[in-house]
């Protein structure tokens, strides 16, 4: 039995993808940001799916000591049911904030959620990635075209803080992320997809938002599409034989990104400034 990890599990685009891949037979390894919500995930998976075989876990995957925590029972359960494979990885969590929020670490939260959480959980994960000669799933955006990264102050501490703008870039980070991983492991028979789900009718823009951003998303979400048709997407990618190609996937295709997202130089300063803010040596490597 194939197994995927699912992250931003417990609803909308994500809890979608784990259905999906439940009806394909699959292990299915959610995680949640709570464990209540994870809980009740869990149940509803279970009464649609009584012969599936699926297991929660929980963790506030914007603080880097929980995804670390995570991690590491992820890699527990891998070695004791899966033989430590991994096939799909979906990094799907995400956030939108309207006011300039950091972490624990003290990261600008978007960045740190919407990013750098897949980097890390990625690299913790990449033992077993390799072993299932895995494919890995970035949640991105049609909002991250004509965006660049600033890297002269990528966690906004300096220029006026611009929500939209924080998503953005944090979207165009998924595709300079996933590219640059292709760049790096296609070679060992690894993959990275980036997949913009388009307008979903999903509850990202009412979480720890405010009024306005709660209005835009109330009127945008009433034109979205069921998470269940961006989740066929991602079950293709997981599941398709031969493996499919491309880098940027929206509705069932191949789709075109921002050409800037393709600059290597940009993708390895990326990659090298994820890794000291994660505190990585050399990703991939010893984890």
């Amino acid at each position: 039995m194939k197994t995927v990890v699912v992250t931003g599990a417990t609803s909308g685009i994500g809890f979608a993808v784990a259905q999906a891949m439940l009806a394909l037979g699959w292990r299915v390894l959610l995680v949640g940001h709570t464990l209540e919500n994870g809980e009740k995930a869990l149940g509803a998976l279970c009464n649609a799916f009584p012969q599936g075989e699926m297991a929660c876990f929980s963790g506030d995957l914007m603080q880097q000591r929980e995804v670390h925590r995570v991690a590491d029972e992820l890699n527990a359960y891998l070695a004791l049911h899966a033989q430590g494979r991994l096939e799909a990885l979906v990094n799907n969590a995400g956030a939108v904030r309207t006011w300039y929020t950091t972490t624990q670490e003290g990261l600008e939260q978007q960045f740190a959620l919407n990013h750098l959480a897949g980097f890390l959980l990625t690299h913790r994960l990449m033992p077993a990635l390799r072993l299932g000669g895995g494919r890995m799933m970035l949640t991105s955006s049609a909002s991250h075209k004509h965006c660049r990264v600033h890297f002269d102050d990528i966690m906004y501490r300096r220029r006026r803080y611009s929500a939209l703008g924080a998503y953005k870039q944090s979207k165009l980070c998924n595709v300079m992320f996933a590219a640059a991983f292709n760049r790096r492991y296609a070679a060992e028979g690894l993959r990275a997809y980036a997949v913009d789900p388009g307008l979903v009718a999903t509850d990202i823009g009412f979480k720890q938002t405010g009024g306005l951003v709660k209005l835009v998303w109330a009127l945008r979400k009433a034109q979205g599409v069921p998470a269940e048709r961006p989740a066929r997407t991602f079950a293709a990618l997981c599941a398709g034989e031969p493996e499919p190609a491309g880098l940027y996937w929206y509705d069932g295709h191949v789709a075109r990104h921002d050409p800037h997202a393709d600059r290597t130089a940009d993708q390895d300063r990326l990659f090298a400034l994820s890794e000291k803010l994660c505190g990585i040596a050399s990703f991939g490597g010893n984890v």
